[in-house]
């Protein structure tokens, strides 16, 4: 085992994770701890090289503390990535390499699912450290946040559509839906069942069949962006709002589960010129880190988790409606939210 240090000026601590017995590649940010442990997923992907897993790692977690603080959950921000080798195919021991890495930080950083992870993976790390959550079995055990979060995302699209559209009631509306994993395709049933018109695309064959069940329209992954519809969901993978693909949309507001959907921040302001409400993706979709948050914090009251995210959905509410009276995009009030909880927490710890 081999850590590395990496320095930014940003984050807190980043670290270069190497076990050559398992193939194990990781790099884990951790971005803020001003209102706790640092609390995010870890992500198994293939990236072209160490540079793109570190611009990721680091913009994940820069995104966990921002959606941590308006939350209202007692975490910051952290996120872990493994580099898919394909040489070495996830493996249990490669789990558990990454578990004792987590170890090393002796609690500033808990993880937990991301795209690639599954709650067996989080089994086998669970054996080499007690600084993760997402598990299925013990007396916290939150289980799949794919539900919770496709909920959250729910909520405050029609709380967008009743400022866009006049009405929260999605009947009629058609939505792209970029991604049918676990939570768009959850989300895909919650629209549905509310009368939008869904059109959806994703490469893998299963999800796309189960989405056709639902009565969802599919299409090539390349045409989602410039369907003509009334909202588009990005629920895959972040940074597909760009200036090129912005200039061809033709909704009116964008309320997806995807983390970091803008490719850099001044997208907001261009997207806001144009006429098309952004909700920020870190405010609504919070309702997973909200459920880790239950099990990692040990409450037993399962009604936690459901009134936390009452309360997110209801502050973006008011978020986006402060929005429009200032005329401003509503991703610029929500980092002047953050950055203010953000303030008020280390005045109180430097204060004790």
């Amino acid at each position: 085992m081999h850590i590395e240090k990496i320095t930014t000026g940003t984050h807190e601590e980043v670290l270069f994770c190497t076990d050559e017995r398992s193939g194990l590649r990781a790099i884990i940010a951790v971005h803020d701890t001003t209102l706790g442990p640092a609390l995010g997923g870890c992500r198994y992907w293939r990236y072209d090289g160490v540079e793109d897993a570190l611009a990721d790692a680091m913009r994940l977690s820069a995104g966990m503390t921002a959606k941590a603080a308006l939350a209202g959950v007692p975490f910051g921000g952290g996120k872990a990535v493994i580099m898919a080798d394909p040489q070495h195919e996830k493996s249990p021991t490669m789990m558990r390499a990454f578990g004792r890495f987590i170890e090393t930080l002796n609690g500033r950083y808990i993880t937990g699912e991301d795209v690639g992870v599954s709650p067996a993976d989080m089994a086998h790390v669970a054996e080499e450290t007690t600084h993760v959550a997402g598990l299925t079995t013990g007396r916290f055990a939150s289980g799949d946040p794919s539900p919770i979060t496709a909920e959250g995302v729910f909520r405050c699209m029609k709380l967008a559509a009743a400022q866009v559209f006049g009405s929260d009631s999605l009947r009629g509306r058609i939505v792209a839906l970029q991604g049918l994993g676990h939570v768009g395709l959850s989300l895909a049933g919650k629209m549905r069942a509310d009368g939008a018109q869904v059109v959806a695309a994703d490469m893998n064959a299963k999800a796309v069949e189960a989405a056709r069940d639902l009565g969802v329209q599919i299409v090539a992954p390349d045409r989602i962006l410039t369907q003509e519809a009334d909202i588009l969901a990005p629920c895959a993978l972040g940074g597909v709002i760009n200036h090129e693909s912005i200039a061809g949309l033709k909704v009116r507001m964008i309320c997806g589960a995807a983390n970091n959907q803008l490719a850099t921040p001044d997208c907001a302001q261009e997207l806001h010129r144009r006429g098309i409400l952004y909700c920020p993706d870190y405010v609504v979709n919070a309702g997973g880190l909200i459920n880790i948050a239950r099990e990692a914090l040990q409450i037993g009251d399962e009604d936690w988790a459901s009134d936390k995210l009452e309360a997110a959905v209801a502050n973006f509410g008011e978020l986006i409606a402060w929005a429009a009276k200032d005329r401003r995009p509503p991703l610029e009030e929500a980092d002047a939210m953050v950055q203010k909880i953000l303030q008020d927490g280390w005045r109180q710890s430097h204060a004790m």
